[in-house]
C-alpha cells in the first residue's frame, strides 16, 4: 500500500493510504512522464486525480468512504514503469543465484515499480554495494542510457572486487568511487536517484576510521544539485525507533524515517509517497541489523521524494 500526504484531507479507502499533515506536499501522478508513451492516458490519469482529490477532500469525515483495501487503479500501481521488461530482468538466467534467493525479502519488482522508473532514464544509485539491485536496473534500463553504480571509497576494504565483477557485461552501467557528499556529476543531469538501505550509513564509520561524509547535511543538497527538475530521489532504510537519535545509524545501522523526511524537505524535496511494501511488525526496531534474528528480515521503510519544477539550484 502506498501513502501520498497530501494536506489535511482524508485519504484512506482508495487503495492507498494519505496521512493528514500540514506540510505542503503534493500527490504523485506522473502525468509528464507518462505523455511520453500513451497520450491517451493523460486524460485519464488527469480525471482520475481530480476525482480522488474532490473526493477525499469532500469525505474529510471518513464516514462514507469505500473500505480501506479496495483496490488500486492498475494505471497508478507503477507509473511508466515497463513491467514486462522488468520481470524479463529479474528472470535473467544471468543473475547470480545468490541474488535470486534474496529476492524474495527484498522485492525488488515492487520497490523499482514504486519508483516508476522509466527504461530510458539515467539513474545515479547510491551506496550500490556488491550490486544487487545493479544487476537489475541494468537489464531493465535501456542499454544507451547510464546506471551510474556509487560506492564510497571507505567500502573499499569489504567489497574487495564484488563491483567490478559485477559490472563485467553490464555495458550501461559506470562506477562512482565517491562520497555521499561530492557527485562527479553535471547540475540537473540525473532522472532519478535511488539509496536503498542507506542514509543510515551518513553517521557510520567504518572501522578504517575514514568516514563516509564529512558532514551528513551535506549529502541531500549534493543529490537535489545533480537531479532534473521533476526527478525523483527513491530511500529505501532500516527502520529505527521513533525519535531515536541519527547517530544510531553507526550502532545498530537503523535511522528514524523522520530523520529522513526532515533531510528531504530542508534540501528542497517534495515527499510524494510512502510504502509499507518492507514493512515487518516482527521486528521491534531496535536489534543490529546485523543480528542474525533479524537479519534480512527487517522493517523497512521506502519513500519517494521529487525535485520540483523550476526549483532553484
Amino acid at each position: 500500500m502506498w501513502r501520498f500526504p497530501v494536506g489535511d484531507c482524508n485519504w484512506q479507502g482508495f487503495g492507498f493510504s494519505l496521512s493528514g499533515t500540514r506540510e505542503p506536499l503534493i500527490p504523485v501522478v506522473k502525468v509528464y512522464r507518462l505523455a511520453r508513451e500513451d497520450s491517451s492516458m493523460i486524460k485519464r490519469l488527469t480525471g482520475l486525480s481530480a476525482l480522488l482529490l474532490a473526493s477525499a477532500c469532500a469525505t474529510q469525515g471518513g464516514d462514507d468512504l469505500p473500505p480501506a483495501e479496495a483496490p488500486l487503479p492498475p494505471m497508478m500501481t507503477s507509473p511508466g514503469v515497463d513491467e514486462a521488461r522488468l520481470q524479463n530482468a529479474i528472470a535473467s538466467s544471468e543473475r547470480p543465484e545468490t541474488d535470486v534467493e534474496r529476492d524474495e525479502l527484498r522485492r525488488p519488482a515492487g520497490v523499482i515499480e514504486f519508483a516508476g522508473l522509466l527504461p530510458n532514464e539515467t539513474v545515479l544509485e547510491l551506496e550500490a554495494g556488491g550490486g544487487y539491485f545493479t544487476e537489475i536496473l541494468s537489464r531493465y534500463l535501456n542499454e544507451e542510457t547510464t546506471l551510474y553504480m556509487q560506492n564510497p571509497a571507505a567500502f573499499d576494504g569489504f567489497l574487495g572486487d564484488a563491483a567490478e565483477i559485477r559490472m563485467d557485461g553490464l555495458d550501461n552501467v559506470e562506477y562512482l568511487r565517491t562520497d555521499f557528499d561530492s557527485f562527479p556529476l553535471e547540475d540537473e543531469s540525473i532522472d532519478v536517484v535511488t539509496w536503498f538501505q542507506g542514509p543510515h550509513e551518513l553517521w557510520y564509520t567504518p572501522e578504517n576510521g575514514e568516514p563516509l561524509v564529512s558532514n551528513p547535511d551535506d549529502s541531500f543538497p549534493e543529490i537535489f544539485r545533480v537531479l532534473k527538475p521533476g526527478g525523483s530521489f527513491v530511500v529505501l532504510d532500516h527502520t529505527g525507533p521513533d525519535g531515536a537519535p541519527a547517530t544510531i545509524g553507526g550502532e545498530t545501522h537503523r535511522i528514524d524515517p523522520q530523520i529522513v523526511r526532515d533531510l528531504g524537505r530542508e534540501a528542497g524535496f517534495v515527499l510524494v509517497a510512502e510504502s509499507d511494501l518492507l514493512d515487518n511488525p516482527g521486528d521491534d526496531l531496535t536489534a543490529n541489523v546485523f543480528d542474525e534474528s533479524v537479519r534480512g528480515r527487517t522493517d523497512q521503510f521506502l519513500m519517494k521524494f521529487e525535485k520540483p519544477m523550476g526549483a532553484p539550484q
